[in-house]
């Protein structure tokens, strides 16, 4: 992988929270917070030049305008919430280019795995755990942000056992 190893494994840690807020948040309430989104882009401006080279930074940090602008797109064909465009925008600059097909392979597995957990618990006892969250009743919407919170961690993850 591209990412670079000690790269993935800090921000894995000090994405961890935000990922796992940006899930629960979304399985219970459907929405994706704006304060998580910019606590994300916030962690890569500040640490970002601490692990990476600067030009490498630049590189990374264009990622953002490029990865909001396509979840823009997204959102404005009806594919995706405005949430989740924001978030997978917001989580851009931490993807390396060439990593890209692994991050896709990694999202589609996420989001398949995803949806079968969420229906399963909507229609057994799981459901009972956490009985008012609005995820259950969204019709034919989806939680989107369980997968892609899940599905970055699980980039930065391999980036930490496999980078370079």
């Amino acid at each position: 992988m591209a990412i670079p190893a000690t790269f993935a494994l800090v921000f894995l840690l000090l994405l961890a929270p935000i990922c796992f807020t940006v899930a629960y948040t979304d399985l219970r309430g459907m929405r994706i917070p704006n304060w998580s989104v910019g606590l994300l882009t916030a962690v890569f401006v500040l640490a970002g030049p601490l692990l990476l080279p600067f030009e490498t930074y630049l590189w990374q940090l264009l990622h953002l305008p490029v990865g909001i602008g396509l979840g823009f797109l997204f959102y404005l064909a009806g594919a995706v919430g405005a949430g989740d465009a924001k978030f997978a925008g917001a989580a851009a600059p931490v993807i390396f280019l060439p990593d890209l097909l692994v991050l896709l392979m990694v999202l589609m597995a996420n989001i398949i795995a995803g949806f079968i957990t969420h229906r399963l618990a909507k229609h057994t006892a799981l459901r009972q755990l956490a009985p008012h969250w609005e995820s259950w009743e969204a019709g034919k919407k989806f939680p989107m942000g369980f997968c892609l919170g899940g599905s970055l961690m699980i980039y930065l993850l391999l980036g930490a056992l496999l980078g370079s």
